[in-house]
C-alpha cells in the first residue's frame, strides 16, 4: 500500500465523541496552532526575584510623561507600582489617628504585641504602620514597634494584636509613649470566594434549605486604568483613589474625593473606566449622589477632563444614568467609539452624544451572562467573554462564540469561583486566553484558548492569577501563585522560580479510520514530520506514541501484546549545516483504528508538527 499522510484539522474538538471527530485532535496541553499545525507554546520567565503580598487579580501598563513604564498590580492585600522588577507598595491610607492614641503592651517571653486603639476600625489581615514610638524598655525597641504591621487578631473594637520582630522580656513595660501614631491602610479583601454555609445557609437568607450554600464572600477585584499620567483606581465595592505620577513611586494614592476642587466623587463603586472620547471617568454600580448605598445598576461619570468633579450641573458634563436590563452591571471595557458595560444578564453600549444627556446606553445583547468582572477580553475590534454555560462574542451585535470545547470546559468548572475567571490577548498569535478554576478547584488550574484569526479552540493546565497583554512592553505578563509576575512567550521552559523546570507539552488526535476500518491494518513504520525549530537543547527529542484499537471506544491496544501501543523518540540529530531529523520509525503495531500523540517532557524543547505519513498493509486478527 503506497504511503498515507495523517493530516488533521486545525483546533481541537471534544464536543464530539473521539470516533466522530475523526480527522481532528482530541486532547492537548501547552500546545497551540499555527497555520493550522500544533506546536509547543511558549516559555515564561519571572521578570524578578522580588515578590509582592497577597494573590494578585489585576495589571494594568502605562507609560507617564518621563517615559517611565509602570505596571499597576493590585493584589487582595496591598496595591502595587512594578518598575524595573521592583514593587513600590501605593495603597491608600484609610485613617491617621492622632499622636498618643496608640498604645503597645507586651507579654514577657512573647512576640505578640496587644495595640490599644480606640475605634480602631480594622480587620484581620489589615496593614498599619506606626511611627514616633518609644522603646517599650527592653527587645522591644523603638525599631522594632516603628514598621509596618499586619493585623493577626481582633480583640474588640479598641484592641488587637500584632506579630513582633522581637520577643519580649521582663524588660518590656512601657506603652510606646505619648507620639505614637498609627497609619491605617484600607482594608483588605479576600483571595478567595468563601461559600457560606450553617445558619443562614437554607432559605432563610435566600438559598435552598439543606444545600448548606448560599452565597460567597467576594474576592477583592480591582478596577485600574491611567488617566494621562496618573492612575485611577478602587477595589470593587470601594473608593476610587487616585496616584499622581509627578509623586514618585514611592508616594501612596489619595482618595479621589481628596483632589482639589473633589465634588460628589462616589464613595463606592465596583468597576471604574475611563472614556478615551474627552476622558471621562465612570463609575458602574455606585453610591447616589448624597447617598452611601450603593445602586448596582447605576452609571456615574464625572465632567470632561476633570475626575473630580463628578456633580452635574449646566455648566459642566457631568451625570449619570440607571440601566434597567439586569440586577447588577458585572464588568465594562472601552473598545472603538464605545464604552460597552455587562449587566448579569445584557449588554449596553454607551455612546457619547453631547449635552445634555452627554451619555447614551443602548441595549445590544439580552439574555446572556457573563462570569465575572474579568471575565471579558477586546481583540481585533472584537469583545470576546465567558459566560456561565458558554462563550460569547460582540463585533457590533452580540452573538454566542461557536465553541468546539464548551463541554469540556462547563462540566468541569468550579462555579463557587465565577470571579476567579479572566480573560486576555496574546496577539502575537491571534489568541483570546480564558483562566478558570476547574471542579473542586479554588485555585485557577486550567484555560482555553480562542484563536480568532484561525477559528480554533484549544486547551491545558496552567496556574495564573492575572494576565496582561501589553503592547508597551516586549511580552505578555501573567500574574503566579509565587506571588511574581512572568513574561511569557520567552525561550521554552519554565523559569517561574531560581529552578529552570522542563514544559510538559502534548497533543493527541481523535481516533481515525486504517484503510476503511473495516478489516485490521499492520503498520510497520512511520515518517515523522517535525521541526524543532527554536529549540535550546543540543538533541531535542519529541515522543510519537501510536494508539491503535481493535474496534472504535474498544479501548487502546494492550501494550504488552503484539501489535499493541507503540512509542518512539524523534531526534534532531545534526544542526549544521541543515537540521536533520529522524528519518523513520519502525513499528509493529495492528487495529482497525488508530490515535497518535505527540509529547515532550526535555528542557530546551520546542516544537511543531507536520504532516507524519503511515506505511501499512491490510492484516489479519491474530
Amino acid at each position: 500500500m503506497p504511503l498515507q499522510k495523517i493530516l488533521f484539522k486545525s483546533g481541537v474538538n471534544r464536543e464530539r465523541t473521539s470516533y466522530s471527530n475523526e480527522g481532528g485532535w482530541y486532547e492537548c496541553d501547552k500546545v497551540r496552532f499555527r497555520q493550522g499545525l500544533p506546536e509547543k507554546i511558549g516559555g515564561w520567565q519571572r521578570i524578578s526575584s522580588t515578590t509582592y503580598l497577597g494573590v494578585c487579580r489585576s495589571l494594568w501598563n502605562w507609560v507617564t510623561l518621563g517615559s517611565i513604564n509602570l505596571l499597576g498590580v493590585g493584589t487582595n492585600l496591598k496595591f502595587y507600582l512594578e518598575e524595573g522588577g521592583a514593587y513600590n507598595d501605593i495603597t491608600p491610607i484609610r485613617e491617621t489617628t492622632a499622636a498618643g492614641d496608640v498604645t503597645f503592651a507586651a507579654t514577657n517571653g512573647s512576640n505578640v504585641i496587644t495595640v490599644a486603639d480606640n475605634g480602631h476600625g480594622a480587620t484581620n489581615g489589615d496593614f498599619v504602620t506606626f511611627s514616633g514610638a518609644v522603646s517599650l524598655g527592653g527587645n522591644i525597641t523603638a525599631d522594632v514597634l516603628n514598621q509596618e504591621y499586619q493585623v493577626d487578631a481582633l480583640l474588640d473594637a479598641n484592641s488587637f494584636t500584632i506579630i513582633a520582630t522581637a520577643t519580649a522580656n521582663a524588660s518590656d513595660t512601657g506603652n510606646g509613649g505619648s507620639s505614637t501614631v498609627g497609619a491605617y491602610q484600607i482594608h483588605v479583601g479576600a483571595a478567595y470566594a468563601i461559600p457560606l454555609a450553617g445558619w443562614g445557609a437554607g432559605t432563610w437568607g435566600g438559598g435552598v434549605w439543606g444545600t448548606g450554600l448560599v452565597s460567597t464572600e467576594a474576592i477583592r477585584l480591582w478596577s485600574q486604568t491611567n488617566f494621562g499620567e496618573d492612575l485611577i483606581f478602587g477595589p470593587r465595592g470601594g473608593g476610587m483613589y487616585y496616584w499622581d505620577a509627578t509623586a514618585g513611586v514611592d508616594t501612596r494614592a489619595v482618595p479621589l474625593q481628596n483632589l482639589a476642587g473633589a465634588s460628589d466623587v462616589p464613595i463606592v463603586q465596583n468597576v471604574i473606566e475611563i472614556s478615551d472620547i474627552s476622558r471621562f471617568v465612570f463609575a458602574f454600580g455606585a453610591n447616589e449622589i448624597a447617598s452611601a448605598t450603593i445602586n448596582p445598576m447605576l452609571v456615574r461619570w464625572s465632567d470632561q477632563e476633570n475626575p473630580a468633579n463628578w456633580t452635574p450641573a449646566a455648566t459642566n458634563q457631568a451625570g449619570s444614568i440607571v440601566l434597567s436590563r439586569g440586577t447588577r452591571i458585572v464588568a465594562a471595557k472601552q473598545s472603538r467609539q464605545e464604552v460597552l458595560v455587562w449587566t448579569d444578564s445584557a449588554v449596553y453600549s454607551m455612546q457619547y452624544v453631547g449635552a445634555p444627556a452627554v451619555w447614551a446606553a443602548q441595549l445590544v445583547g439580552e439574555n446572556i451572562s457573563i462570569a465575572g468582572q474579568n471575565a471579558v477580553s477586546y481583540a481585533n475590534g472584537v469583545a470576546y467573554w465567558m459566560g456561565k454555560d458558554k462563550f460569547y462574542k460582540y463585533d457590533g451585535r452580540t452573538q454566542p462564540l461557536v465553541s468546539d470545547l464548551r463541554r469540556h470546559v462547563f462540566s468541569d468548572f468550579n462555579t463557587q469561583q465565577y470571579d476567579q475567571v479572566f480573560a486576555g490577548t496574546n496577539e502575537s498569535f491571534h489568541e483570546v486566553w480564558w483562566f478558570y478554576c476547574s471542579t473542586n478547584q479554588t485555585d485557577v488550574d486550567k484555560y482555553v484558548v480562542y484563536n480568532y484569526m484561525e477559528n480554533t479552540w484549544y486547551y491545558g493546565n496552567l496556574s495564573r492569577t492575572a494576565w496582561l497583554d501589553s503592547g508597551l512592553r516586549n511580552f505578555p505578563l501573567a500574574a503566579t501563585y509565587s506571588y511574581n509576575l512572568v513574561n511569557h512567550e520567552v525561550g521554552t521552559d519554565n523559569n517561574e522560580t531560581d529552578t529552570t523546570l522542563p514544559i510538559a507539552a502534548s497533543i493527541s488526535s481523535s481516533q481515525f479510520d486504517l484503510d476503511d476500518g473495516h478489516q485490521f491494518a499492520f503498520i510497520w513504520r512511520v515518517l515523522p514530520d517535525i521541526t524543532f525549530t527554536g529549540s535550546t537543547a543540543t538533541a531535542p527529542v519529541a515522543t510519537m506514541t501510536l494508539l491503535p484499537l481493535a474496534n472504535s471506544g474498544s479501548g487502546y491496544n494492550d501494550p504488552l501484546s503484539q501489535g499493541g501501543i507503540s512509542s518512539a523518540n524523534i531526534t534532531r540529530s545534526a544542526v549544521l549545516p541543515i537540521e536533520q531529523y529522524t528519518g523513520q520509525l519502525n513499528t509493529r503495531i495492528r487495529g482497525r483504528q488508530l490515535a497518535v500523540k505527540i509529547e515532550s517532557t526535555a528542557l530546551g524543547v520546542s516544537w511543531q508538527l507536520g504532516t507524519p505519513r503511515i506505511d501499512m498493509r491490510p492484516d489479519g486478527r491474530r
